[in-house]
């Protein structure tokens, strides 16, 4: 299915063009671009940025040129500079709409991280998980093996998940201040569980989903798959996060079935929203009839100290009628403990649940045994503290490394999460995580968490190792970015026991 397409004002675009930094209007040599071709190369990064989505109108050229104060013949030309470089797509009587060139170099293959064993002397970026923080798993499932007998009697299948867990998750809610009763939460095979049964409950086939631009891209790939239509909404720039007038545009004119949101240390940019805006976000979606899916599965891991948290978005909706939180134990945990979990309204889980008899019947017994037993006993607090200071580690050693090689690469420092969202100089991401590989560093590109193409100045980069490994993983980003930039490969040291 395609994707929905938007409508750019004239008064909108021109102020994402003036917010543009002024670098890429002048040459190499100093000399001035011509006003029709700065106006083509602002457009393309706003494109490439997913600050304008692909297949979004543009304003006629006598809007724009009225908005931007220039001639009509400059705005022609520069829309005609965008047609020839596929940026642009024209017909006459129905307008012009952003498009990116056949040929661009979207990413195949997928994120899914290298066997520990397969990975030799490549450093592996590509997957956004941590260790385990041991001794917690172990004892977790060595409690969880002191539970099982009482079950072993049973059946062995709880569609909607084992109720002492359902109530230990309940009681989780209640204490951060969302009243909650066991039969507002479903349990699921992760995170990802949760987000199909929503999705297939929601947003059936053919149905628009709003999404953050850019998103975790394995929900994206997961409601593509599924023939949802995607709505891409701009996330504003460094870790503003949300850009509420615009979400309130969409939800009114598109009138997406369901809108996918993480505002708490959002994937792929470490943003957290605002109260303020979720409120916001939860009010619009409630005027337009949207079921607002939250996914909370980073919100546990704020880094830095004593951080002032905003409420959970189900706080501004505790009944659960306009919001469906998702949660997991699977990035504030451990990614093998494949146990995740929805809130909402009861009859929305009673749906759900009824669904569930033609998916996956329900999640493993022992695993929910576990997270019950880290719920019950103060391991999960316990085993948080180790997974922030894990990821706090490696975050500073990365942000570190980068500044120091790639000084040339823009980011901001979330205050949480487990990936930097990285501007790559002007550089294509696609190309550098191709020739990242041939460097021995494996990462991957921004498109992946864009809809049609965008992002393509950027990659993701997770918080996942550190030391010395951090700073090799930045000589190499650098040896690839410079045979990008010049054709010519650095030798990098690639020691064969680095990351074993």
């Amino acid at each position: 299915m395609g994707q929905w397409t938007s409508a750019v004002g004239a008064a909108q675009l021109a102020r994402l063009l003036r917010s543009q930094a002024d670098g890429g209007r002048e040459t190499a040599t100093g000399r001035r671009l011509p006003a029709y071709r700065a106006l083509a190369d602002g457009v393309r990064l706003l494109v490439l940025e997913g600050r304008v989505p692909v297949a979004a109108r543009l304003p006629a050229e006598r809007e724009l040129a009225a908005a931007l104060t220039l001639s009509r013949t400059t705005v022609a030309s520069a829309y005609e500079a965008l047609r020839s470089d596929g940026f642009l797509e024209s017909r006459r009587g129905a307008g012009s709409w952003t498009s990116v060139p056949a040929g661009s170099p979207l990413p195949t293959r997928g994120l899914d991280p290298l066997p520990p064993d397969a990975a030799g002397s490549v450093i592996d970026l590509g997957c956004a998980a941590l260790p385990a923080p041991e001794p917690w798993l172990s004892r977790a499932f060595q409690g969880a093996l002191e539970h099982l007998p009482a079950y072993a009697h049973t059946h062995g299948d709880y569609p909607a998940g084992l109720q002492d867990l359902r109530q230990a998750l309940a009681d989780r809610y209640t204490a951060r201040g969302i009243p909650t009763m066991p039969e507002q939460i479903m349990v699921t095979t992760g995170a990802m569980g949760a987000v199909a049964a929503t999705c297939h409950l929601f947003a059936g086939r053919g149905e628009r989903v709003a999404v953050e631009s850019p998103s975790y891209a394995n929900v994206l790939q997961l409601m593509r798959e599924a023939g949802a239509r995607l709505v891409p909404v701009a996330m504003a720039d460094g870790l503003a996060g949300w850009d509420i007038p615009a979400w309130r545009q969409v939800l009114r004119d598109a009138a997406p079935r369901m809108a996918y949101v993480m505002a708490d240390f959002q994937n792929p940019t470490g943003a957290l929203a605002t109260e303020e805006q979720r409120r916001a976000l939860v009010s619009a979606a409630r005027s337009a009839g949207t079921v607002l899916v939250a996914d909370e599965t980073m919100s546990d891991l704020w880094l830095d100290p004593d951080p002032e948290l905003p409420r959970p978005v189900s706080a501004f909706d505790p009944s659960g009628s306009t919001v469906v939180t998702v949660g997991s134990a699977s990035k504030a945990f451990w990614a093998g403990l494949r146990i995740g979990w929805v809130r909402a309204a009861p009859d929305v889980i009673r749906s759900l649940v009824a669904a569930r008899a033609y998916a996956d019947l329900g999640s493993p017994v022992l695993e929910q045994l576990a997270v019950t037993w880290l719920l019950r006993d103060g391991g999960w607090d316990a085993a948080g503290d180790i997974r922030r200071a894990q990821a706090r580690e490696n975050r500073d050693a990365l942000v570190a490394a980068l500044r120091q090689h790639l000084p040339d690469w823009e980011f901001t420092v979330p205050g949480g999460g487990l990936t930097l969202w990285t501007r790559t100089g002007g550089l294509s991401g696609s190309r550098i995580a191709e020739a990242g590989e041939r460097m021995g560093v494996r990462v991957p590109s921004g498109p992946r968490f864009g809809v049609d193409g965008a992002f393509e100045g950027f990659v993701r980069l997770p918080f996942t190792v550190g030391g010395a490994v951090a700073e090799t993983a930045a000589t190499r980003l650098a040896a690839a970015a410079h045979l990008v930039e010049t054709g010519a490969p650095v030798a990098v040291d690639t020691p064969r026991s680095l990351v074993a």
